[in-house]
C-alpha cells in the first residue's frame, strides 16, 4: 500500500515510524504545516524533519509554504485547532489522490497533547471528500518511545504545538 504520512515534526515521525514498522509499512513523508510560526520554530521543524528522512532514507514531500499571513486571515482564536487541521489534512488528502497514493495518515496522531478524535473526525471528513482512504491509527502509545529516540539523535524538540496562539500559551506564564 502506497501510505502519503503527513509529518507535523520529527519526533511524532520517529513514533509513527517505530509503530508503521510493526506493520511492514513504509510511508512517504509529507511536510505541510502552515500552521508554525514564527519562522524560526517553522525552520527548525522543517530542517529537522528533513535531516530525519535523510537519515534513515526516507521520501519526503515538501510543500514548504511558511503560511502566517494565510493562516491567521483563515483562524479565530476559539476554533484555531479545527482550521489547523483542516487544512493540512485537507491538503494531504489531496496530495495523496494527486499523486497516486491508496491512503494517507497523520502523525499528529502520536501526540497526547493533540485533540486526537478531532483529528480522526476531520480525516475521515477528508477522506471521504477527496475519495481516498485514510489509516487510522492511535500512535499515542509510541510518543514517549519516540521522544527517547529523538532527543538520542540530537533532533530538534519543539516546545509548543505550532501555532503563534499555542506559542503565547506555552511562555506566557513561564515569562512572567
Amino acid at each position: 500500500m502506497k501510505l502519503l504520512l503527513h509529518s507535523c515534526c520529527a519526533p511524532c515521525s520517529t513514533a509513527v515510524m517505530e509503530a508503521l514498522r510493526e506493520e511492514q509499512l513504509k510511508p512517504v513523508l509529507f511536510w505541510y504545516n502552515p500552521n508554525i510560526h514564527p519562522y524560526t520554530e517553522y525552520r527548525s521543524r522543517r530542517n529537522s524533519l528533513n535531516a530525519f528522512a535523510q537519515e534513515l532514507d526516507l521520501e519526503l514531500i515538501m510543500e514548504d509554504e511558511y503560511g502566517l499571513r494565510k493562516f491567521l486571515k483563515g483562524i479565530d482564536e476559539e476554533t484555531r485547532c479545527h482550521y489547523c487541521y483542516r487544512i493540512r489534512l485537507e491538503n494531504t488528502a489531496r496530495q495523496a489522490v494527486e499523486k497516486g497514493f491508496h491512503a494517507f495518515s497523520t502523525s499528529l496522531l502520536a501526540s497526547p497533547y493533540q485533540t486526537h478524535d478531532l483529528i480522526r473526525q476531520i480525516a475521515v471528513q477528508c477522506a471521504l471528500q477527496y475519495g481516498v482512504e485514510f489509516i487510522y491509527r492511535d500512535f499515542r502509545p509510541w510518543f514517549r518511545e519516540g521522544q527517547k529516540i529523538a532527543r538520542e539523535k540530537g533532533i530538534y524538540m519543539q516546545k509548543y504545538c505550532g501555532c503563534i496562539f499555542s506559542e503565547e500559551e506555552r511562555y506566557l506564564h513561564v515569562l512572567r
